[in-house]
């Protein structure tokens, strides 16, 4: 069973990624918490969720033991199989996640792509007791972020040739007061504050 891989960042896509561990790649499935914090052709370490069925071996890694962690709480809920756990990992946050099954808020959960009503009830009615620790993780996102918002807004900016770490800090504080705006109303607001 592969528990950890330690390597070379060799390819690097927002939902996976090639990790060279020795002159072997090893192909892992990430979600975009994860990516952000890769850099291409650097040494990295993840932590591995292996899972194996008759036709094939997947990798799954994770920057922190407690993505991990929720990683599989999630997929422990008949219904949510890995790559819709990724995806939702890649939507919200562990706190969002974690604050959305404590609060019964269902239509957070049906915004991740994939997950429906009776999925997001079940999720919640299944992992309710199980993730308070997440939502103490000392992550600093408090309110409600729409994570697909502020990522395709700050992919528009990078295309604008506004580096990314000067538009985040932006976003981050926009949102934080104006939570539900849309891409073109954030991509607006972060250049009147540059």
């Amino acid at each position: 069973m592969v528990y950890s891989l330690k390597g070379i960042v060799q390819e690097l896509h927002p939902t996976s990624m090639v990790i060279d561990v020795n002159g072997v790649g090893y192909y892992v499935g990430i979600s975009l918490q994860t990516s952000e914090k890769l850099v291409l052709g650097k040494e990295t370490f993840l932590n591995i969720q292996q899972i194996i069925r008759e036709d094939v071996h997947l990798l799954f890694g994770f920057n922190t033991i407690l993505e991990k962690e929720l990683f599989n709480l999630l997929i422990s809920v008949n219904g949510v199989g890995p790559v819709s756990a990724i995806i939702m990992l890649s939507s919200l946050s562990n706190n969002e996640i974690a604050s959305a099954i404590l609060t019964n808020n269902s239509l957070l959960l049906q915004k991740v792509k994939g997950i429906g009503t009776k999925t997001a009830e079940r999720i919640i009615v299944d992992l309710r007791d199980k993730v308070q620790k997440f939502k103490d993780s000392g992550e600093n996102i408090s309110t409600f972020v729409n994570n697909k918002v502020k990522h395709e807004s700050l992919s528009a900016l990078e295309v604008l040739g506004i580096p990314k770490k000067m538009s985040e800090k932006i976003a981050d504080r926009i949102l934080k007061q104006t939570p539900d705006l849309s891409v073109e109303d954030l991509v607006k607001q972060i250049l009147k504050n540059i």
